[in-house]
């Protein structure tokens, strides 16, 4: 997900009812859980996009 930052993907779950995706970076030496969260719009909320890099920056930055 270029939105998000490089190396950033999305796993996309259709469970009963409901859309989950997974938002996930691969890093050299860990896969980094970014955010998870129940789609219910056709495009990824801002909201979920600003968290992903928001986290991130905290993670690089640690």
């Amino acid at each position: 997900m270029p939105a998000i930052g490089s190396r950033c993907h999305e796993l996309r779950i259709n469970d009963a009812g409901a859309a989950w995706r997974i938002i996930y970076r691969i890093d050299q030496d860990a896969i980094v859980i970014i955010e998870v969260f129940r789609k219910r719009t056709v495009t990824t909320p801002k909201g979920a996009i600003e968290t992903c890099q928001r986290r991130l920056k905290e993670y690089d930055d640690a």
